[in-house]
C-alpha cells in the first residue's frame, strides 16, 4: 500500500512539474519569479510548503521526541510570529521592491560589496538547508521501499535536483500548493484517529516522560530561545519567502498570502507537535528523525497514512527544490552577473540557470555527508543565515540611518562568530550560535552605521 501510493504521488509529481515547466516557463523571470504571477491561494500553499518541509517534519519532528511539547513551543514559534511580522511590515515592501534576490535588495542600499558577501553567506546557508532535504527524503524511502538511508537519500538528491532544473519556481509553487492541501487535511484525519487510541491529549501528554512534561523539556531557558531564534529570523530574511512574495500578482496578494501562511503554519505546527508526541508514547525506541515517518506508517490506517507519508515526502521534494532554485538565483543573479559582471545573453539565462541547479546539488549532497542528523545541520543553516543576513536585511527595510559599511560589518561579524562557535570551538555551553552571533551583528552594525554616518550623508550631498 505505502510503496504503491508513495511511487503514484512522485509520479504525479514529477509530471506536473514538467506539465507547468512546458506551460509556463519561457525565460529566467518565469524560471526565478513565477512571472510574478502568482495568486492568494497558490501562493500561501507554497509558503506553508517551504516551510512544512524536512525542518519540521524531520529536524522539528526530532527535537520534539527528544524535548516534548514545551520545548516544541519555542522551536515553532518562530514561524507564526515571524509570519506576522512579514504580514505587518515587509510583504508588501518585498513585492514592491520588483527584486529578485536579497542580495539585490542589499546591493541597493548598502553597495556591490555588501552583495558579494551576502550572496556567498546565503550559499553557505542553503546548501546547508538542501543538503537535509536529501536526507529526510531519504529517510521516508528507507520506510516505504526498505532500502538502506544512504540509498534513499541519493534518489531523493536526484529528484530534487531534477524537479528543481526542470520547471523552476512555477512547477514548485504549483506541487508545493498540492502537497500542503493534502498533508493538511491528512494530518486533521490523523490526528483524532491517534488521540482515540491514546485517551485523548490528556492522556497522550500523562504518558510522556516525566522530564518531557516541563515547560522547556529539561533545556535551559537560553538554550530554548537558542532554538527559537534560528528559524524566527530565518523566516524574517528568509530569500525563499522573498522570492515567493516577489512573485506574486501585487503587493496586496502578497500581504494577504503572509497572513494566510501565519494561520496555517500555526494549525500545522499544533497538528505535527500531536503527532510527534504521540509517536513518542507509541514507539518510544525509534530515531527521533523518522518520528512523523514511523507514526505515517505504523500508527495510521491504512490510506490516510499513505497519504501522509507520501505527502510529508513530497513537502520534502518540494522545500528542496525551492532552496536550490534560491541559492541558484544568487549564484547567477548575485555571483556571475553581479561580482564577476559575466553577461549572459538573455536566450541563454534559463540554461544557466538550470546548470546552477544541478551544480549546487551535487554540493548540498556532498556537505551532508559532515553532519551527525538532520537538526544539526538545520541549526547551523539557520544560525548563519539569522545572524549574518536578517539584521542586514531589516536595517536595509527598516532603519534609514544604517550605512554601507554597517551593513557589511553586521554581515560578516554575523557570519565569522557563527562558523568560529558552531566549527572552531564546537558550540560551547551547549548554545547554538545564534544566541551570541546575532546580537554580535547587530551591535557591529548599529555601532559601524552610526560611526559612519556624517561620511555617509557627506558623499550623498557630493552626489546630488
Amino acid at each position: 500500500m505505502y510503496a504503491f501510493v508513495l511511487s503514484l504521488y512522485l509520479v504525479l509529481m514529477v509530471c506536473a512539474g514538467i506539465y507547468y515547466a512546458k506551460r509556463k516557463v519561457r525565460d529566467d523571470t518565469d524560471f526565478l519569479v513565477a512571472g510574478r504571477s502568482l495568486s492568494f491561494f497558490v501562493l500561501t500553499g507554497t509558503l506553508l510548503a517551504t516551510f512544512v518541509g524536512s525542518g519540521s517534519v524531520i529536524g522539528g519532528a526530532s527535537f520534539v521526541f527528544q524535548n516534548g511539547p514545551g520545548a516544541a513551543v519555542f522551536f515553532f514559534a518562530g514561524t507564526p510570529i515571524g509570519a506576522m511580522v512579514m504580514y505587518l511590515f515587509l510583504a508588501k515592501r518585498i513585492r514592491e521592491s520588483e527584486a529578485m534576490t536579497i542580495p539585490e535588495l542589499i546591493e541597493r542600499r548598502y553597495g556591490r560589496h555588501a552583495r558579494t558577501v551576502g550572496s556567498i553567506i546565503i550559499l553557505l546557508a542553503y546548501v546547508g538547508i538542501v543538503s537535509y532535504q536529501f536526507i529526510g527524503a531519504g529517510y521516508a524511502l528507507h520506510l516505504a521501499f526498505d532500502i538502506p538511508s544512504w540509498q534513499g537519500t541519493l534518489i531523493s538528491a536526484v529528484i530534487i535536483t531534477i524537479l528543481a532544473t526542470i520547471g523552476g519556481l512555477v512547477s514548485v509553487a504549483y506541487t508545493d500548493f498540492i502537497s500542503a492541501l493534502i498533508i493538511f487535511v491528512s494530518m486533521l484525519i490523523g490526528v483524532p484517529i491517534i488521540l482515540s487510541q491514546l485517551g485523548g491529549l490528556s492522556g497522550m501528554y500523562a504518558a510522556l516522560p516525566v522530564e518531557q512534561q516541563s515547560w522547556t523539556g529539561g533545556l535551559s531557558l537560553w538554550q530554548a530561545i537558542g532554538f527559537f531564534l534560528p528559524l524566527f529570523l530565518l523566516l524574517l530574511g528568509d530569500q525563499n519567502l522573498f522570492q515567493r512574495f516577489a512573485a506574486a500578482t501585487d503587493g496586496g496578494t502578497a500581504k494577504r498570502s503572509a497572513l494566510g501562511f501565519c494561520i496555517t503554519g500555526m494549525v500545522s505546527i499544533v497538528l505535527i507537535v500531536v503527532l510527534v508526541c504521540s509517536t513518542r508514547v507509541m514507539f518510544p525506541d525509534i530515531n527521533p528523525d523518522t518520528a512523523m515517518l514511523v507514526m505515517a506508517e505504523q500508527g495510521l490506517p491504512g490510506i490516510v497514512g499513505a497519504f501522509l507519508l507520501s505527502s510529508v515526502l513530497a513537502l520534502i521534494l518540494t522545500t528542496g527544490n525551492s532552496y536550490l532554485l534560491s541559492a541558484s538565483a544568487n549564484l547567477t543573479q548575485d555571483i556571475a552577473s553581479g561580482l564577476f559582471k559575466i553577461s549572459i545573453p538573455e536566450h541563454k539565462r534559463l540554461g544557466f540557470n538550470r546548470i546552477s541547479v544541478a551544480g549546487l546539488g551535487v554540493a548540498a549532497y556532498v556537505l551532508g555527508s559532515f553532519f551527525p542528523s538532520v537538526l544539526a545541520i538545520q541549526m547551523y543553516s539557520y544560525g548563519m543565515y539569522g545572524a549574518a543576513i536578517t539584521p542586514a536585511l531589516l536595517a536595509a527595510l527598516l532603519w534609514k540611518r544604517a550605512t554601507s559599511w554597517g551593513g557589511l560589518a553586521g554581515m560578516l561579524t554575523g557570519c565569522i562568530v557563527t562558523l568560529v562557535w558552531e566549527i572552531g570551538l564546537g558550540k560551547p555551553l551547549g548554545w547554538n550560535s545564534v544566541l551570541v552571533a546575532m546580537p554580535l551583528a547587530t551591535l557591529m552594525l548599529v555601532i559601524v552605521s552610526l560611526l559612519t554616518q556624517s561620511a555617509n550623508e557627506r558623499a550623498q550631498a557630493l552626489k546630488q
